[in-house]
């Protein structure tokens, strides 16, 4: 059954606000923030950026407990952040309870953006020290690699042809990938969305499974999966599909849509890095450590996700190549 264009319905303020709020200045205070406008294809990595044996789930090791903040290791890419300043933090404005801009302050919060304070307080003692700047799912690895950002946190999927291209810091979320119908769908998973129009966003690891899927739905992309949400409720799609934790967010903002499943996809979520950086991936990864010890990746589960996905299970468990 196709689904028919739901004419009349109000596209929710959150969605319409963050088209209007593209190139706002926003940080933790009042420093401009950058939209990415770089290159739209990732670069190619150089012979000195090989990939290591791929087991996406594993990592550098932590080099050591995590030094005082705001020293640094001199001659240290984290050395390098703290004399700049900031932090700076690629990431998306518009993945409910990740990263979204909030409309009534336009700063661009979520679990995402607080995994980036952890990494900007270690290094300077002080979790405001971050700049966001907003990069299409498309751009994140040429983000990383080009410099333009630190690191990416943006419900990134960790696989073995990104890791060619980045480092990636241990699995800091588990996810997997769902879909979005109308409530008056019959689909109950993707398995019945055969032949239907099913939007993912560009660039991402979505759009490229939608294409092995058994039962051939057709891959609409979009630039963001906000634009997806647009075009579901125009009915120029009959579904998204994303993971589940961007689909909670994108439902939470339609009543006439829910989150069928179960999950056909395995989505462990990194922060990317620079390769050439090997000393700030195992910062990253002692900060994610830390944080999985002493409650604070729970407590930062609870605030952000505790609503929609209940009690905060044991955070991933952290694996590493060395």
């Amino acid at each position: 059954m196709t689904i028919p264009p739901r004419r009349g319905r109000i596209v929710p303020a959150l969605a319409t606000l963050c088209l209007m709020w593209t190139v706002a200045a926003c940080t933790s205070g009042s420093r401009p923030e950058p939209v990415a406008s770089g290159p739209t294809s990732t670069p190619t990595p150089t012979a000195t950026s090989a990939a290591p044996a791929c087991d996406p789930r594993a990592s550098r090791r932590p080099a050591g407990p995590l030094p005082a903040p705001g020293k640094p290791p001199a001659g240290s890419y984290m050395d390098t952040v703290r004399k700049r300043g900031l932090l700076r933090l690629g990431t998306s404005q518009d993945t409910l309870l990740f990263s979204s801009r909030n409309p009534l302050t336009g700063v661009v919060e979520g679990f995402d953006v607080d995994m980036g304070r952890q990494v900007a307080a270690a290094i300077f003692g002080d979790p405001s020290k971050l700049q966001i700047v907003v990069i299409p799912n498309k751009d994140r690895a040429a983000a990383v690699m080009s410099g333009r950002v630190d690191l990416v946190a943006e419900t990134m999927t960790i696989n073995c042809e990104r890791l060619k291209l980045v480092d990636f810091s241990t699995v800091y979320y588990q996810a997997g990938q769902k879909v979005l119908v109308a409530r008056g769908s019959a689909a109950r998973s993707i398995a019945d969305l055969g032949g239907k129009r099913v939007c993912a966003a560009a660039g991402s690891t979505s759009l490229a499974n939608l294409a092995k899927v058994p039962s051939h739905p057709v891959g609409v992309a979009a630039p963001t999966q906000a634009d997806c949400l647009v075009r579901f409720q125009e009915g120029t799609v009959d579904a998204v599909s994303t993971d589940d934790t961007i689909l909670a967010g994108l439902a939470a903002q339609d009543p006439y849509a829910r989150v069928v499943g179960p999950a056909f996809t395995d989505e462990p979520y990194g922060m990317a890095i620079s390769r050439a950086h090997p000393e700030f991936t195992r910062f990253v990864n002692a900060v994610l450590e830390r944080d999985r010890s002493d409650g604070t990746w729970a407590r930062l589960y609870r605030a952000w996700l505790g609503a929609q996905f209940g009690p905060a299970p044991a955070p991933p468990a952290a694996r590493y190549l060395d």
